[in-house]
């Protein structure tokens, strides 16, 4: 399964889910977007799920890899 990864830590929060739903769309069926963020993307996660229909939210992963990051995997069906 193709993965692309995209860090938002250093993206102004305003521009943040614009851009994720530009890198969503981009990828293919199958394959998963992976977000490193500097906080739990839960909002982000609940947005995708009521908006996206590609959106596989039962694979949804969420790692937390230090106090300011967390790794999140967005996967395409």
């Amino acid at each position: 399964m193709a993965e692309t990864t995209l860090d938002l830590r250093d993206v102004p929060p305003a521009e943040r889910h614009p851009k994720v739903h530009d890198a969503f769309e981009s990828i293919s069926s199958g394959e998963t977007l992976e977000l490193v963020n500097d906080h739990e993307p839960k909002p982000l996660f609940y947005e995708l799920r009521a908006e996206v229909d590609d959106f596989d939210a039962d694979g949804y992963e969420v790692e937390q890899r230090g106090p300011t990051e967390y790794v999140a995997r967005l996967p395409k069906r």
